[in-house]
């Protein structure tokens, strides 16, 4: 099983829209069996994999949850069998569902961070990456949907991911954010290495299963979306504006990426163009983009346009599988 977070400190990027449809992807064209782990407390995976009824029956009860799993450990019980994958029809892939109460959870985590008791607090940072051993392993893939925050339930995540992706948008706010993701990164490390190189600590299997994945999640590269191209006579051309600032963010990429670990040196995974209303059709029929049909509301230039985007997405989808699937 591989794990992989879909992580940028920007919101508005595109990431849960990337994430669903890279899942599908992976599981319809690739036949692989896929899991999404909805970590972010806006829940929108949930809201897109899941149809109306499904979600609403969700948030009422919060039973099987990621948020559960979080407040089970909080209340020092035993979690690893406190989540239910649920099944989304319209994607082919399982979701265990988020909920907006993991917000609550994020004080917690960062005390458990900070915690004295070293091996509670390992239980605690490394309780995710315990899960996708123990109860997500049978799957061929774990995708990681989370919040654009450098907080505790991203570090949490990224402690347990083998890989995280970057989602971008091709702007100056997207070329400065990587940035961040690097120094809040390094920073964690840095201090978990500090307690794990402690030559006083127990010999708790915590400690070495710490110690095995301190490293966190390696990363794969990014995609950059909603890049606006131009046609003449058939052929796309570049827009001047967007390709300065997207040789800006290679650059930054390059510059930052040698500070992570097992980075790739070609980071560009692709670049998904806007795809118009095809996105909001997609989140209202709860389908991938690229299965759209007449019967979702797809009419006219819309064919061509589903078409494209499912070369696109299949596309960006192989170079994605090609750096995590060994």
């Amino acid at each position: 099983m591989k794990s992989l977070a879909f992580f940028n400190n920007k919101g508005g990027v595109g990431k849960t829209t990337l994430l669903c449809n890279m899942a599908a992807v992976f599981s319809e064209v690739f036949n692989k069996k896929v899991c999404v782990v909805d970590c972010d407390p806006q829940c929108n995976a949930s809201q897109y994999l899941l149809s109306e009824n499904q979600f609403e029956q969700i948030i009422e009860t919060k039973e099987g949850t990621i948020a559960e799993f979080f407040f089970e450990l909080r209340a020092g019980r035993a979690s690893s069998g406190k989540v239910t994958a649920v099944r989304s029809e319209g994607f082919n892939v399982d979701l265990v569902p988020g909920h907006p109460a993991l917000a609550m959870v994020e004080d917690f985590l960062a005390r458990e961070w900070l915690s004295t008791e070293v091996e509670r607090g390992l239980q605690t940072t490394f309780a995710l990456a315990k899960l996708n051993e123990e109860f997500l392993s049978d799957y061929d893939f774990v995708f990681y949907d989370v919040g654009p925050s450098l907080g505790s339930i991203n570090r949490v995540v990224l402690m347990a991911c083998d890989y995280f992706v970057s989602p971008m948008t091709i702007d100056i706010f997207s070329l400065k954010a990587f940035g961040n993701i690097v120094e809040w990164f390094n920073g964690n490390a840095a201090s978990l290495n500090h307690i794990l190189t402690n030559p006083q600590l127990s010999d708790e299997p915590i400690i070495e299963f710490a110690r095995k994945r301190a490293s966190g999640a390696a990363f794969v590269g990014y995609v950059t979306q909603q890049y606006k191209q131009k046609s003449e006579k058939g052929v796309k051309r570049p827009v001047q504006s967007y390709e300065k600032i997207r040789g800006q963010i290679e650059q930054e990429v390059l510059k930052y990426g040698k500070k992570l670990p097992a980075s790739e040196q070609d980071y560009e995974i692709g670049s998904i163009p806007n795809l118009f209303s095809l996105v909001p059709m997609s989140q209202s029929v709860r389908r991938p983009i690229f299965e759209l049909t007449s019967q979702d509301g797809v009419v006219g230039s819309h064919f061509a346009r589903v078409k494209e985007a499912r070369k696109v997405l299949v596309d960006v989808a192989k170079v994605l599988r090609d750096r995590i699937d060994d």
